[in-house]
């Protein structure tokens, strides 16, 4: 019997369509103005975003852009068109695969259209972030259902709002870090995006952010909270790679402010190079693809920092970007009941 067709979309966070200020300005525009993203009121957050930020930002965003620029593209995207072929080449001929992007293009909301009328008997969404927070997968679900409801997509789409824990994403990513010799190294950061206070406080308001203890084991309040899925992944890592606790520290960097996740990762450098610390490995386990975050802020600037404190070497461990073991992890996180 004929197998029905099903769909699979995978979602990244997004790109300018160019580095230009004019496109870096459309998409800051976009991507800034969510209300996931900058969670204030609309007011607030309308002559924050439109006032302040894009117009003293867009000039040096679009300056990292092109540091960060490549021949065929932004890596972001690049990545996503080359992992999409890699996941073509592995699934069943009754399942479709797209990318798309929540900002910029290729448009989540002309893919998601572009499905409807195709009679597929199951469509998987699947945003291309580990761990859960609302400025991310949160904001892709809210998009997928308002826009399902608007376009009347069918069959509804099913969403899978985190993976940080799936073993074929730890062992994916642990054996990636491995191919590096982390025993050759002083000390291990998991680096993670920074997310405000306000956001993590959001998820359980009756504990605190401060005194949870979630850096050391994941308490019942935390299977929804950034933070708390965070230090897990770092466990689950360590334990993958038989780390012990004082070879390695989670931090968190690209703040805005004081008020986001810490320890922050600028300062922890800054501390284990005044240790004594010389060789460091920085790992970022909540973004699959190398990025502005990555490429520019840690494997630049974090290095510059680090030989500037008197550090000898800095290392990134690149991330999963399009390798063929992230496109078959990529099958077991959305596929596995297909």
């Amino acid at each position: 019997m004929a197998h029905k067709r099903k769909a699979l979309v995978l979602v990244n966070v997004g790109t300018p369509d160019d580095p230009g200020s004019r496109s870096v300005r459309k998409y800051l525009t976009q991507f800034l103005n969510d209300k996931k993203v900058i969670d204030l009121p609309w007011l607030v957050r309308k002559l924050l975003v439109n006032i302040i930020i894009i117009p003293f930002r867009k000039r040096r965003s679009s300056r990292l852009y092109r540091m960060l620029w490549q021949e065929g593209g932004s890596p972001l995207l690049i990545y996503l068109a080359s992992l999409v072929d890699k996941v073509s080449g592995l699934l069943p001929g009754h399942i479709d695969i797209y990318g798309a992007m929540r900002y910029g293009n290729p448009s989540l909301e002309k893919i998601l259209g572009s499905l409807n009328g195709k009679e597929y008997s199951e469509i998987k969404v699947l945003p291309l972030y580990p761990q859960y927070a609302e400025s991310t997968s949160g904001s892709v679900i809210e998009l997928v259902n308002r826009f399902t409801e608007k376009a009347q997509i069918k069959p509804r789409p099913l969403i899978i709002e985190e993976f940080w824990s799936h073993p074929s994403f730890i062992n994916c990513f642990a054996e990636n870090i491995r191919s590096y010799l982390p025993g050759k190294f002083d000390h291990i950061i998991f680096s993670y995006h920074g997310l405000p206070l306000r956001q993590v406080k959001k998820i359980h308001p009756a504990h605190k952010v401060e005194e949870c203890i979630c850096e050391k084991e994941m308490p019942e309040w935390g299977q929804k909270c950034y933070k708390a899925s965070c230090y897990g992944t770092t466990r689950l890592l360590a334990e993958k790679l038989s780390l012990e606790s004082d070879r390695y520290t989670t931090s968190f960097q690209s703040r805005l402010t004081r008020n986001w996740l810490s320890p922050f990762t600028d300062e922890t450098i800054k501390r284990l190079a005044d240790s004594g610390v010389k060789k460091l490995l920085v790992v970022a386990p909540s973004f699959v693809s190398d990025c502005l975050e990555t490429i520019i802020e840690i494997e630049q600037d974090y290095r510059d920092l680090f030989l500037s404190k008197g550090g000898k070497e800095l290392i990134l461990v690149k991330s999963l970007n399009d390798s063929t073991s992230w496109a078959r992890a990529i099958l077991d996180i959305a596929l596995a009941d297909s």
